[in-house]
């Protein structure tokens, strides 16, 4: 994705759609619509998945809790939106697999009665996932749990083991994308919308958008605009009708990520299901690292979410409940915080409650089509629900065809192709894997850099597998435009370890110097700023 190419398309063509947002709901329908054969443009104020699409728990699952719930509350809407999430699985996996794979899970039990119960919602929640092919779950002894993770209390009676799945959410998002740019969409990251124009009969015409990299603004011309800005989406739709009332109650989420023989497990996650607010808790293998959370509590702030000692504090609490060995607030090696946009309901309709996992709205006044709320394991059908309104709205009917289609780097994939790379290029077993992991077959693109330039295998950091060239890559191919696009979003770094993320950004800002021609001065801006997030981020959980 050569990101001045695409700029130039959008400031020189007229769009069939234009969708304002990048996050998954805005790629996924970027995709979809541009394999239904329109003209059409994606934009994003900042990279894409910058917001909630990178800040998930990394699951792609029906929700065991939201089972529970609609079985307690015979709520047949809820158990729609399970059994879709659980349809849905399986597509993910099957259209990126070197991002996404199954994840085995455990839910402890302490009596007979409480596995018995267990075990049966969890039989059900198989019964629900038609078609996949992820293993079903079943009820195993003591012993076996204490063989898969060896730093659980082993003051329990047995486990439910049960499968989900696991994605990098915004490696994802990016491919995305980047495989609705290579199927002809215009895309381009770090492009804020500023206002809309509108015709004579006061119909969006054109979004007004301003590059946030040389400070240029134009407008961007489309038959349609569809607003897929997730917690922002009030923004948006105000812009065009400031006469709309709000939709989205914005609920806060954090994760804190500790290391991986906490749980004493590279491959199998814990469900907590009773915490001390009533939530489940997730604690899941990742990146080498344990992720836990998240949490869930109303948010009204502008700032970006983040993890906070209180948080912190929570989580760990009723971890260590479950632990053999407790852990501390000082093995927190990072975490993060995420907003989930949920819908309140329309005061001009019937419901008076936080309604649906997402909706499609159709403004009549401006014109604007919104897609509101859903979830990341939706994405696919969320985008579907939307694409088909459009197909409505502009006069023709085109079927989804996302199904079936490869994200860029799954074509041609060979999961085994990187035990070969060490001894072709010199790099560690480690990076090798890492890169077929993150490209899939996009990661022999990465190896033909070190022609072009043989000390780009040095690493970023010496206790992670990222080479330089991956940045390289990720300037050229993923418009990756800051040290934070690369180190956040790109190698999830930032997710994982604050400390080596501080260390790594002298190194990534001079290849980033390198490739956009940066003078001194803005490199060594580029890095100041992100360096003092970044401790910010480590201040918060350092005081009450």
């Amino acid at each position: 994705m050569n990101r001045v190419q695409h700029l130039q398309k959008l400031q020189s063509e007229t769009f069939d759609i234009c969708i304002i947002g990048g996050g998954a709901s805005g790629a996924g329908c970027a995709l979809d619509a541009t394999l239904r054969g329109f003209k059409v443009a994606l934009i994003e104020k900042d990279d894409f998945a910058a917001a909630t699409s990178s800040k998930s728990t990394k699951l792609i699952h029906g929700g065991v809790r939201y089972l529970e719930q609609a079985v307690n509350n015979f709520d047949l809407a809820q158990l729609k939106q399970v059994r879709h999430g659980l349809e849905e699985r399986h597509i993910v996996i099957q259209n990126a697999p070197f991002l996404a794979h199954p994840l085995p899970l455990l839910t402890p039990c302490y009596s007979w009665v409480e596995g018995c119960y267990y075990a049966i919602g969890l039989r059900i929640y198989d019964a629900f996932a038609k078609g996949d092919s992820l293993p079903k779950s079943r009820w195993i002894s003591k012993k076996e749990v204490m063989e898969r993770t060896k730093g659980l209390n082993p003051a329990l009676h047995s486990a439910v083991l049960y499968y989900d799945g696991q994605l990098d959410d915004a490696r994802y998002c990016l491919l995305l994308a980047k495989t609705a740019a290579e199927n002809g969409a215009a895309v381009a990251n770090h492009l804020p919308l500023l206002g809309f124009e509108k015709d004579e009969q006061g119909k969006l015409s054109a979004a007004l958008v301003e590059d946030e990299l040389n400070g240029e603004k134009f407008a961007i011309k489309a038959r349609l605009f569809i607003n897929c800005t997730g917690a922002h989406a009030d923004f948006v739709r105000q812009q065009a009708n400031p006469n709309l009332d709000a939709r989205i109650i914005r609920s806060k989420g954090v994760h804190a990520v500790l290391p991986l023989d906490v749980l004493g497990s590279s491959e199998t996650a814990l469900l907590i299901p009773k915490t001390t607010d009533g939530r489940v808790i997730f604690a899941i293998p990742w990146e080498d690292k344990l992720l836990l959370g998240t949490t869930d509590s109303p948010y009204t702030a502008e700032e970006e979410p983040g993890l906070d000692k209180a948080e912190s504090e929570f989580l760990i609490e009723n971890l260590n409940m479950y632990l053999a060995k407790p852990v501390g607030l000082d093995q927190v090696k990072a975490g993060f915080g995420g907003l989930r946009p949920l819908i309140a309901s329309d005061p001009n309709r019937s419901t008076k409650a936080l309604v649906r996992d997402h909706e499609v709205e159709w403004d009549e006044q401006s014109g604007l089509l919104s897609l509101l709320g859903g979830k990341w394991t939706t994405y696919r059908l969320m985008a579907a629900d939307a694409i088909d309104e459009a197909c409505k709205l502009l006069d023709t009917e085109r079927p989804c065809l996302t199904a079936n289609q490869l994200l860029s780097g799954a074509e041609g994939y060979d999961a085994q192709a990187w035990q070969n790379w060490a001894a072709q290029t010199g790099l560690s077993p480690a990076s090798c894997e890492h890169l077929s992991l993150k490209y899939g077959s996009r990661a022999t693109t990465v190896l033909e850099l070190l022609k072009e330039n043989p000390s780009w295998t040095a690493l970023l950091h010496p206790d992670y597998p990222y080479i330089q060239a991956e940045v390289i890559y990720q300037i050229r191919e993923e418009m990756a435009a800051n040290p934070r696009d690369v180190l956040a979003r790109r190698l999830r770094l930032e997710m994982l370890d604050w400390k080596a993320t501080l260390e790594a950004i002298p190194t990534v800002c001079q290849l980033l110097a390198q490739e956009y021609n940066w003078a001194e001065i803005q490199t060594e801006q580029a890095a100041s700023t992100y360096q003092a997030l970044i401790s910010a981020f480590q201040a918060k959980i350092e005081t009450a």
